[in-house]
């Protein structure tokens, strides 16, 4: 293993480590905020779409209510329907006829298996932008979406903005390697402003041949005592103070442990003369 791929992989297991320690929570919050939308707007279904930088569409990640979750894994072009309307323009809407706006996109409904009568899309915002939209669909007592009922939706997006954010890291480790390789290569921007530039077919398979090796068996690889320890601390969220005070503690006297190991090992193959092979 070369030096630029051991890189790489401490990148990509740090990345694989936050996942692990995340445990899920950021799909967790999601659900709740859909959750709590549909009880809010006693409304029949509500669900979000996050934009898939990779393939370029919307995807609905998380849904709720009893007509919401033949939604879940549908895609969009970021352009369609009233989900890409809100995406494209970063603009709240509230639609009380769909059926008579140009915009909806009546087919797609139809494929979740139920075909709404209103809806409320709202942009998710960030710092870097719009990262998808929240919507809901129709109030079960008949009665159309309001002004007020736009503005109590953007408290909800606000919400499941900052737990997207969060857990970003565990979906975008592969697609953040890519790109830092290519900008390295001079043929993207890192900030993902300006258009990326082709790669000749065999720079592009060595350049995935290398995020491969990184990354594909990160998440498989059970046999790793730091990946059980990652899935332990995780679990550890609901537990009482002293309790995550005692584990501390427990960690800082393996830490010391494992580090006057390490140094004692270093000075043994500096005295005989061994060195790293790939250094």
């Amino acid at each position: 293993m070369t030096r630029e791929e051991r890189l790489l992989r401490a990148i990509a297991a740090r990345s694989e480590t936050a996942r692990r320690l995340e445990g899920g929570g950021g799909e967790a919050v999601l659900r709740s905020v859909v959750e709590a939308t549909v009880a809010l707007f006693e409304a029949e279904a509500a669900s979000i779409a996050l934009f898939d930088a990779a393939s370029g569409r919307l995807v609905f990640e998380v849904a709720a209510g009893e007509q919401g979750h033949g939604v879940i894994g549908l895609s969009i072009g970021p352009d369609q329907g009233i989900a890409g309307y809100a995406f494209t323009t970063g603009q709240a809407l509230a639609l009380s006829d769909v059926a008579s706006d140009p915009r909806f996109g009546r087919s797609v409904a139809e494929k979740t298996g139920y075909v709404p009568r209103s809806i409320v899309a709202v942009p998710l915002v960030d710092d870097e932008g719009t990262i998808g939209v929240l919507q809901v669909l129709d109030k079960r007592d008949g009665q159309a979406f309001s002004l007020r009922d736009v503005e109590l939706a953007g408290v909800f997006a606000r919400q499941a903005s900052v737990a997207i954010r969060a857990s970003r890291v565990e979906r975008d480790t592969a697609a953040l390697l890519r790109a830092t390789l290519r900008w390295l290569a001079g043929a993207g921007d890192i900030t993902g402003g300006a258009a990326e530039t082709e790669l000749e077919p065999e720079d592009e398979a060595a350049l995935d041949a290398l995020v491969r090796r990184a990354t594909d068996d990160l998440a498989q690889d059970e046999s790793d005592g730091l990946w059980r320890l990652a899935d332990r601390v995780a679990r550890l969220r609901d537990a009482d103070p002293a309790s995550v005070e005692l584990l501390v503690d427990l960690l800082d006297v393996l830490v010391r442990r494992a580090e006057k190991t390490s140094r004692s090992r270093h000075r043994g193959s500096a005295a005989t003369g061994r060195g790293d092979p790939d250094a």
